[in-house]
């Protein structure tokens, strides 16, 4: 495994604990969902889903507002010369994936309703 996917997968693990122990917020749960760093590691995108989906703006608000907090936080656990400059944006895969399983759930009731009405005798 090259340095970069190593660094972005040490970064989520380190972020999200650090996130769920320092920088939570109340009734959220904020979940780091990906770390992609730039080849020369000078700026990192990370994609955080937030539950429930209402509170996405505040969190992220939040992670930007406090992001120097996170980062000496981070420096504590981590043992880097430099950390990248972090991009925070909200990750919906979460939010269309649950859109999906509805829609699918759905499909498969109508499905149900329409092979007892073929049922002789109802």
């Amino acid at each position: 495994m090259s340095k970069v996917p190593r660094l972005n997968e040490m970064l989520r693990e380190e972020l999200a604990a650090v996130i769920n122990r320092e920088v939570g917020l109340p009734n959220a749960l904020i979940t780091v969902t990906y770390v992609e760093c730039s080849e020369d590691l000078k700026q990192a995108r990370i994609g955080v889903s937030v539950l429930p989906d209402n509170l996405a703006g505040t969190a992220l608000r939040k992670l930007r507002s406090e992001s120097g907090q996170i980062v000496g936080l981070l420096r504590q656990r981590v043992k880097l010369r430099r950390l990248p400059k972090f991009v925070w944006e909200f990750d919906a895969t979460e939010r269309e994936a649950s859109k999906i399983e509805r829609l699918i759930a759905g499909i498969d009731e109508e499905d149900n309703e329409d092979n007892d009405d073929e049922r002789p005798g109802m």
